[in-house]
């Protein structure tokens, strides 16, 4: 039965609903005036705040991020002068000093910059937010580059978590995608960072690269486990060359099928479960002490732009080329190209390009979907009447949904979908039907499995 699932439903290109809607419904009918409108209505909400670093030493092929390489550093510094002043200038578009719980720093590399840049960044944060004492503060890392010097200012600046790509430790894979990354190179990093204080660790993996195998992918998980990182990110490669060019140096002939992904990412989660880690939505895993897993035991677990999240704040800032930022009203993005995004600042602009503008309805699918991610199940008529909709406006003409009950993979009692776990890789696949923008994008989106 898993098998012709698959085969009927694991090639379909879909969102991996980090939003609702989702970055193709975004539109330059929202714009600087929306964003500082929107800004100034959070008033004595909670905040998180997301600052994106597109700078990388090398390109790594399977990569989906904004990102530029360099090997100066003069760039870098011109890029933070600008995204200084952007975080000034976003922090008078309101009457009060935000209420800050959040902080990512993001990539590209983020640890590229030097440790006096980053310390002196939070110094500016501090001053320009209410930064809350307990604020969870998180870098993603690229072990290969950190320094002990950066690992000792992450620990000063009050970062306690950090998310280190890891993608796969199989020599053939790394020299398929441009990544070469020893064992030994990232338990030195993970240990620089606990001998300075950062004991939240995650580890991204990857299944579906070029030359990567069932054993292979074990092999990764059994070797990762062994640092005891305390949650792992398992992504499926999104293989979209149209949209990022540099995909087209990976051979796709080397490529697995839907099935051989599927079998890739259950013998991960073979490894990982068998390991003291619980399964945690749709491609994390966490300790069972670690504050995610007691969230999604809880119902409590979130999803936004950075995947699964304890993170319940009212609103996220992005700063930076790219980044997109979530406030009560809807979405805003950021100018992509750092050349465009640091012109608009420099003239005193918020240099948004595009944004989308919620409906009542979004509000309303935003939360079946997101909930689907988050718990594989959801009461439609619960949350239809708490958004003041009648509960057939998501069932009604809704046929993938009829499709896939017959199918046996979901049930359907009265208004409650419930997604069986043998098929959780295909969560995707449900959300989707309650995507009422779905058809009419031409983006192309990653494999449902």
């Amino acid at each position: 039965m898993t098998d012709s699932m698959i085969a009927k439903y694991g090639d379909a290109r879909l969102p991996r609903y980090t939003s609702y809607p989702t970055a193709p419904q975004f539109s330059n009918a929202i714009g600087s005036a929306e964003y500082g409108s929107w800004i100034a209505k959070i008033g004595a909400g909670t905040v998180s705040l997301y600052l994106h670093i597109p700078f990388c030493r090398s390109m790594c092929w399977y990569c989906g991020c904004h990102t530029t390489i360099t090997e100066r550093d003069a760039p870098i510094a011109d890029y933070l002068a600008v995204l200084r002043s952007e975080i000034a200038m976003v922090s008078k578009q309101s009457d009060t000093r935000l209420d800050v719980r959040e902080i990512h720093f993001g990539g590209g590399t983020p640890t590229i910059i030097r440790p006096d840049e980053f310390l002196a960044l939070m110094a500016l944060i501090r001053t320009r937010y209410e930064v809350h004492p307990r604020a969870n503060v998180s870098v993603e890392i690229d072990p290969r580059t950190l320094t002990v010097e950066m690992a000792e200012a992450l620990g000063a600046g009050g970062v306690a978590r950090a998310s280190l790509g890891v993608q796969s430790f199989d020599p053939v894979v790394q020299k398929a995608i441009n990544r070469i990354q020893s064992e030994d190179t990232t338990a030195r990093c993970v240990e620089a960072l606990r001998h300075n204080g950062i004991n939240g660790i995650n580890f991204d993996l990857i299944y579906g690269l070029p030359h990567q195998t069932v054993a292979s992918c074990r092999q990764t998980a059994q070797a990762a486990i062994a640092m005891r990182p305390d949650r792992f990110a398992v992504f499926g490669y999104a293989h979209v060359p149209t949209f990022k060019k540099h995909q087209r140096l990976i051979d796709e002939s080397a490529l697995p099928d839907a099935q051989a992904r599927h079998a890739q990412a259950e013998a991960i989660s073979d490894v990982l479960t068998s390991g003291g880690y619980i399964r945690i939505g749709l491609d994390h895993f966490a300790l069972p002490e670690d504050e995610l897993a007691q969230s999604a035991s809880l119902g409590r677990l979130r999803r936004n732009f950075q995947g699964y999240t304890t993170d319940n704040c009212d609103a996220l800032l992005g700063f930076g080329a790219s980044a997109i930022g979530r406030l009560r009203d809807g979405y805003v993005q950021n100018e992509v190209p750092p050349g465009l995004y640091a012109r608009k600042v420099m003239a005193g602009e918020l240099p948004i390009v595009k944004g989308y503008c919620l409906t009542a309805e979004d509000r309303l699918r935003a939360e079946v979907i997101e909930r689907l991610m988050c718990d594989f199940t959801v009461d439609l008529a619960a949350i239809s009447v708490r958004h003041g909709f009648p509960a057939d406006v998501l069932i009604r003409s809704n046929a993938g949904l009829q499709q896939m009950a017959s199918d046996g993979f979901i049930a359907l009692d009265g208004e409650k979908v419930r997604v069986d776990s043998a098929y959780r890789f295909l969560i995707r696949t449900v959300a989707a039907t309650f995507d009422s923008y779905l058809h009419e994008s031409r983006r192309t989106f990653s494999k449902a499995a």
